[in-house]
């Protein structure tokens, strides 16, 4: 008997691994994360197997989920959005599982700052730009170290994915104009992946004043940086004057 702890990505049950969609079509026992795993990659999950929300459970309570599921002889698939080792409070589940001696194994996921990426068609690293992508969140009921406070990481001018916020990100674009300029390229994304997808870009000094982005209360990515720009230089990767030993070797 084993624990599986999925990334199920996104949303979009395209995003899906193989490996993930095949551990899902087949679950007998799946406790997934609540709102935050899509309806669609939910619909693969089939109708004999047990579900359980852990939105609703303590961790005391998945852990005997695990225990009576090993007591059956049958694996639990562990449904996480994105990838579970980003905000995924696993830990926490492993700690359990090696007391209780239950053997588990993390499947990769596709993060929504990468769907992010995506759906605003750009990279998020540019030549001479930002060559630094920090994933970094704001305090809640987590409180951040206090030398990973969004100013500290401001000060490197990297690009900025910044999760677990939406109901922030006007008071987080104003803190940042100070580090990054007014005229900063910023994007949320919301639901990225999902049918009701949406995008929104700016600058800093427009998002700090856009009262629509009150609305956004959960499942929204804010990305700040001027690797969004679309104008950039361009990497020496394909110069023509730029060789590297796989070119090197084909043109030999």
């Amino acid at each position: 008997m084993k624990v599986y702890f999925v990334g199920a990505g996104p949303g979009s049950v395209d995003l899906l691994t193989v490996k993930a969609h095949r551990l899902i079509s087949n679950a007998k026992v799946c406790v997934y994360a609540g709102s935050l795993v899509s309806p669609q990659v939910m619909t693969l999950v089939p109708s004999s197997a047990e579900v359980y929300d852990s939105s609703r459970m303590s961790l005391p309570e998945i852990i005997e989920v695990c225990r009576a599921a090993r007591s059956q002889g049958l694996d639990v698939v562990r449904l996480h959005s994105g990838d579970p080792s980003i905000y995924g409070a696993i830990r926490e589940q492993m700690i359990e599982l090696d007391r209780e001696g239950i053997e588990y194994e993390v499947i990769p996921g596709v993060s929504s700052f990468q769907a992010a990426a995506a759906a605003l068609k750009t990279e998020l690293t540019a030549p001479e730009v930002s060559q630094t992508v920090i994933l970094t969140r704001t305090s809640g009921r987590t409180v951040m170290p206090e030398t990973q406070e969004l100013e500290e990481l401001a000060r490197s001018r990297a690009t900025l994915c910044v999760f677990l916020s939406a109901s922030k990100i006007r008071d987080l674009a104003g803190r940042l104009v100070a580090h990054y300029g007014a005229d900063c390229p910023a994007a949320v994304v919301y639901r990225a992946s999902w049918p009701e997808q949406e995008v929104i870009e700016g600058t800093l000094e427009g998002f700090s004043a856009n009262e629509d982005l009150d609305r956004f209360q959960k499942s929204t990515m804010f990305i700040v940086g001027r690797a969004l720009a679309k104008e950039q230089g361009r990497s020496r990767l394909y110069d023509p004057g730029f060789s590297h030993g796989f070119r090197r070797g084909r043109q030999e």
